[in-house]
């Protein structure tokens, strides 16, 4: 089994409705991949204490996208391989994006982040091509095409 503190993923959608994604070479892939911006929960050294996944969703878009949202959903939660790992993924939904400026929180330093802004129908598309083909991605993308095809749905 491998021990995982959890993580975060958002699907960020901006004025203009498109999701904000990264694009990042990921070792374990091989290549690069097109992602929902998403990160691992922080672990106090001191106490152990695992950081609140509401905080840890606010930190994340920062740090990868440089936008804060006004408007913040839980989706919800699920397990990214429950047969061998701890690891559980909070889902959220974002919207109202602004820039953060000045005082932004950057990315890590051993993060290459490319910030790619595509409306999310395309994206949408782009998951079920195989163009984009991560596990937290495709949850993310999938959920905010059922939401949006319910009438009268409004996923903010």
């Amino acid at each position: 089994m491998a021990g995982h503190p959890g993580a975060v993923a958002i699907v960020a959608l901006d004025p203009e409705d498109r999701v904000l994604l990264v694009r990042q070479f990921r070792s374990p892939a091989g290549r690069t991949l097109l992602e929902i911006p998403a990160g691992t929960l922080d672990v106090d050294e001191t106490t152990g204490a695992i950081e609140d996944p509401d905080l840890a969703a606010r930190r994340e878009l920062e740090e990868e996208t440089g936008v804060r949202a006004a408007s913040w959903r839980h989706v919800g939660s699920f397990w990214t391989a429950p047969g061998f790992a701890t690891e559980l993924m909070h889902l959220y939904l974002a919207a109202e994006l602004t820039p953060a400026h000045a005082d932004r929180l950057g990315p890590d330093d051993d993060e290459r982040l490319q910030l790619v802004r595509m409306p999310w129908r395309d994206a949408v598309a782009a998951a079920e091509r195989g163009e984009i083909a991560d596990a937290k991605s495709l949850v993310g993308l999938f959920w905010l095409a059922r939401l949006r095809a319910a009438e009268g749905a409004d996923p903010a």
